[in-house]
């Protein structure tokens, strides 16, 4: 097995200087940093992770906790986000999946405790109010796509699910449209409140009236087994006499079906009724037929900017918990038409 003499010998320097490069410290020239490094990858040296611990306080590592985030893939962005930042930085990543069992997040938790990790991202795939099954753990952590529920803040990075909602919603006024019908996303998520608060202060805002709006629940109950009822809210919502001329999506996923339900009916979109959707699930947008549009959630971002918040928190740049959002970009393409 190569050893850290080894390098040192293939680099004419000393053990100590091979440390000093391997663990980023300053002292060391930048000619003699290439030589040093360029002999790890010759000589495919691996550093002994276990030891640089014991020296030091630090892990280097960051956990990952999520629900259903690594498994799905239009949020698993945030994940790549936070490999990104992690993989520019000199982090390591460890994550973990609940699958949305609080026992095994507790489990988590006492595991990352047990590896000494330096901060944990807590990450949910819908954006909610949630407390993390942290018990008795300690581990400086920043919350990504949800907020904490009690009093006992923890830093938090969320999309502005309100004013995404408040751009798609100004965008179908501005192309003239009035009667406008709304199908929910499930009431118990923080982000599917506030698109329904924006969607009738904005409405509100340009004088519609609460009988010139449709609105309809389309999802309900626990996340991961909801029931759902947008196939047939839309049907009958476009089978009304006085049909509203567009209609906004609680997300993308049940854009597909509002879809089917125009086309079982012998509407065209967006000649008869215009749609718009949340999210940006390109999978869907893009797929549709016309494209839709619709509000990007930054996962991404939510992701990269999570990473860098967290490692502020672990330095203690962090005087007391902040909460951040993001913007939702509005992504214009085919399914409205102005009336």
């Amino acid at each position: 097995m190569v050893s850290i003499i080894s390098v040192a010998k293939a680099a004419g320097v000393s053990n100590k200087t091979v440390s000093r490069v391997i663990n980023g410290e300053p002292y060391v020239t930048e000619d003699t940093r290439e030589r040093v490094e360029k002999a790890i990858r010759d000589l495919g040296y691996i550093p002994n992770m276990a030891a640089r611990l014991i020296r030091s306080s630090r892990s280097n590592t960051f956990g990952i906790i999520t629900d259903y985030v690594s498994t799905t893939p239009y949020s698993v962005d945030i994940v790549r986000g936070i490999q990104d930042w992690a993989n520019a930085n000199g982090k390591t990543i460890l994550m973990a999946n609940t699958g949305g069992s609080s026992k095994r997040e507790a489990e988590i938790w006492k595991m990352f405790q047990s590896h000494r990790i330096d901060g944990v991202l807590y990450v949910t795939m819908y954006r909610r109010t949630v407390d993390p099954e942290a018990g008795d753990v300690r581990i400086p952590t920043v919350m990504i796509n949800c907020r904490p529920q009690t009093n006992e803040l923890l830093p938090s990075i969320e999309p502005d699910d309100y004013q995404g909602a408040q751009d798609l919603t100004r965008y179908l006024l501005d192309r003239g449209h009035r009667k406008i019908g709304y199908i929910r996303l499930n009431p118990i998520l923080l982000g599917a409140q506030l698109r329904l608060e924006a969607f009738r202060k904005t409405a509100a805002d340009f004088g519609l009236a609460e009988t010139d709006l449709s609105i309809r629940l389309g999802m309900e109950g626990p996340v991961g087994a909801e029931k759902n009822y947008v196939f047939a809210v839309a049907t009958e919502m476009l089978q009304q006499k006085d049909r509203p001329t567009a209609i906004m999506s609680g997300n993308d996923e049940m854009t597909i079906q509002i879809y089917i339900a125009a086309m079982a009916l012998g509407l065209r979109i967006p000649e008869d009724v215009s749609i718009v959707g949340f999210d940006d699930f390109r999978t869907v947008s893009l797929a549709l037929k016309p494209e839709l549009t619709t509000a990007a959630l930054p996962y991404y971002d939510l992701g990269l900017e999570g990473a860098e918040l967290l490692n502020s928190v672990v330095a203690g740049n962090k005087a007391r918990p902040t909460s951040r959002v993001m913007p939702c970009k509005l992504v214009e393409r085919t399914s409205v038409q102005s009336v």
